[in-house]
């Protein structure tokens, strides 16, 4: 049976002139009327129909680039990339195509409503970037979104996030795994075997995989549990500076830091320098993502440079259909170990009581 605006306005226990406007996006209306009416069309999987919607579906300009953080350079420099390649002619009469940068905040709710939006705008073309939260129901609802942009014609691109089956959209996934995995090995290669891991927050993806090579890492080389520490907080200085104090006080002979991304290392060694310890003679820290600040921090940042202008442009393109689909619809994005001055051989250092530690198997 077809959906009507009358059932939507029902459903959310407002008019239909309120369904209309806020569908419209013409006139004011209050945020939680707003919700609530957005809510009821997902709910109702109402869909505007007949000549207008057929005509506004074939001649959309729009393309909806949704972050989890606009202000973090590891999205920021995504969607600059993404943008630089929808820009200039090719819209509606060769017209110029309106990018719309739609920050989450990390909301999973706030995720299904932009993607319900856009929808509902007819977007031309949806890129999503970053990790995914790992929640079943979350990503159920969120898989249902993709299949209907793609059936209206939208083209929908994963930058830098695992693939999504069965919804026709274009994957380039980070190689997070394979990333972590070198950057730990780099640190066993240098005697390290005393290791704490400073993880993002434990419903992401990001934050499983490259856990996942960190623990691999660790496995191969025999490193034993009572060894290596983790620590899970978000993916900021001030998550790496408190999860650092705690590190400290539970992980005794620690000789090396591995943060999951260069913010949160950058937390790191402001903690160990408060607690009076040198990076890296006394002890190591590495980084993630190769952002700009990296290499600019003293010491600068042993860490995993991700080639995020070039996988950002690349999505671009194959979101305007200005480069083909890679085969099977995924394409793995490989990251470098960049090894700089944050990360040295282990040398032993002094215990909070003054008597010099030697970490287990060290050299």
């Amino acid at each position: 049976m077809t959906v009507t605006l009358a059932d939507v306005a029902a459903r959310a226990q407002v008019s239909p002139a309120t369904v209309s406007r806020v569908l419209n996006g013409n006139y004011p209306v209050a945020a939680a009327t707003r919700e609530r009416v957005l809510k009821a069309v997902d709910d109702l999987d109402y869909v505007l129909n007949g000549p207008a919607s057929a005509l506004a579906a074939a001649t959309s300009d729009l393309v909806g680039i949704l972050v989890h953080d606009i202000a973090d350079p590891f999205f920021g420099i995504m969607a600059s990339a993404i943008q630089s390649e929808i820009g200039g002619p090719g819209g509606r009469a060769g017209g110029e195509r309106l990018a719309v940068v739609c920050n989450t905040g990390g909301s999973p709710e706030r995720e299904l409503t932009y993607l319900t939006l856009l929808q509902r705008q007819r977007a031309a073309a949806v890129v999503l970037t970053g990790g995914a939260v790992e929640d079943p129901e979350h990503g159920a609802a969120v898989a249902g979104k993709l299949r209907r942009l793609a059936e209206a014609g939208t083209r929908v691109v994963l930058c830098g996030r695992p693939a999504m089956p069965d919804t026709d959209a274009v994957a380039l996934p980070f190689d997070n795994r394979g990333g972590a995995r070198e950057l730990t090995d780099h640190l066993l290669s240098l005697g390290h075997r005393r290791l704490g891991y400073i993880a993002g927050p434990p419903d992401r993806t990001t934050t499983r995989h490259r856990l996942e090579g960190h623990h691999a890492a660790l496995d191969a080389a025999g490193v034993a549990e009572d060894a290596r520490w983790t620590v899970h907080g978000d993916y900021d200085r001030r998550s790496g500076y408190e999860a650092t104090r705690e590190l400290l006080s539970v992980a005794g002979g620690l000789t090396a830091v591995v943060a999951a991304n260069d913010s949160i290392a950058l937390g790191a060694c402001a903690a160990l320098r408060d607690a009076g310890l040198r990076v890296p003679e006394e002890v190591s820290v590495v980084g993630f993502d190769d952002l700009p600040f990296s290499g600019d921090a003293v010491p600068a940042l042993t860490t995993v440079a991700l080639p995020l202008t070039e996988a950002g442009a690349r999505a671009g393109r194959i979101a305007m259909g200005r480069e083909e689909t890679p085969g099977g619809g995924v394409a793995l994005v490989r990251g470098e170990l960049v090894v700089r001055g944050s990360s040295g051989r282990v040398r032993g250092r002094q215990t909070p009581g003054g008597g010099r530690q030697t970490p287990g198997g060290g050299q």
